[in-house]
């Protein structure tokens, strides 16, 4: 079921000097890096091993930058 997928998100931390992965309702799954692009490959190693499993990357001001998914997202029905 697509709601059990873990969703990661890369974010930077309160005062912008590191960047945080955080795993979405997982309050006590957090994880700083000192770059965005050490962050990023941290998060799509934990999403690799968590298939499929989405990386919402988000940009300086909070924005979404860009989603990966990783592993198979499931077929989707018509409604």
């Amino acid at each position: 079921m697509a709601s059990d997928r873990s969703v990661y998100h890369v974010v930077p931390n309160a005062d912008q000097s590191r960047w945080v992965v955080s795993r979405e309702n997982d309050d006590a799954f957090r994880e700083e890096y000192d770059t965005k692009s050490e962050a990023v490959d941290a998060a799509k190693t934990r999403a690799r091993g968590e298939e499929p499993s989405p990386v919402k990357v988000h940009s300086r001001d909070g924005n979404m930058e860009y989603e990966s998914t990783y592993g198979d997202d499931p077929s989707r029905s018509p409604g």
